[in-house]
């Protein structure tokens, strides 16, 4: 059983779905090319609408500071998540900056790519495991790529984390198995087409995590 973040929230209807299937967190995305991008005012609408309990996750990829504000003044985030910050102190400045909790993204792809993640963790709240995206990818995430779940098997993590990286309501189950994931991402996995969330897609995939 593992705790569900729909990431890539774009609707009421989606937000409504993912609250009624049982996630517990629901991530927007402030990265503009990306097909799941938000933008401050529709993000902060979609807060407005969040149920209690629902943690509403606001993802950047390497922000300026500039960015990460305009999107908190207007958007009531829970947690932020950052992508492509390798710095643990750049990461420490993101979160006082924020005054929220924040999730580091640590790509995963080989043993060799632990001692990044050791390093993200010392700035971070929780570290999500996700999948080394491919050279030249355009998005550090939602690429729909999996990765050698045995690297996190067995092993036993400092901190809280979470599992992302090719997910889907087909294989979200072997995953959990596998690495004893407490949470998991989806976001391309749950969708008809980039950006399009699934209903049905995100109703079987949290119940296949046991949400």
């Amino acid at each position: 059983m593992a705790e569900v973040k729909i990431c890539g929230i774009r609707s009421t209807a989606d937000l409504a779905v993912a609250a009624e299937a049982g996630a517990r967190y629901a991530g927007f995305v402030f990265f503009p090319p990306s097909p799941r991008a938000l933008t401050a005012e529709a993000a902060a609408a979609l807060a407005r609408e969040a149920p209690a309990g629902l943690c509403k996750v606001g993802l950047f990829v390497n922000p300026k500071d500039e960015d990460l504000d305009a999107v908190l003044e207007l958007a009531a985030l829970d947690m932020i998540q950052i992508h492509k910050v390798e710095d643990p102190a750049r990461l420490a400045a993101l979160r006082r900056r924020a005054g929220l909790p924040l999730i580091a993204a640590a790509p995963l792809g080989a043993e060799a790519d632990f001692p990044l993640a050791l390093r993200l963790a010392q700035a971070a709240d929780m570290i999500l495991f996700d999948a080394k995206p491919a050279p030249g990818a355009a998005l550090p995430g939602g690429n729909g790529l999996a990765f050698d779940w045995g690297l996190l098997a067995g092993r036993r993590w400092p901190g809280p984390w979470m599992l992302a990286g090719g997910l889907t309501p087909e294989n979200v189950a072997e995953a959990v198995a596998r690495t004893g994931a407490p949470r998991v991402d989806v976001s391309s996995g749950v969708e008809s087409a980039p950006g399009a969330k699934d209903p049905a897609r995100i109703r079987a995939f949290a119940l296949a995590a046991g949400a």
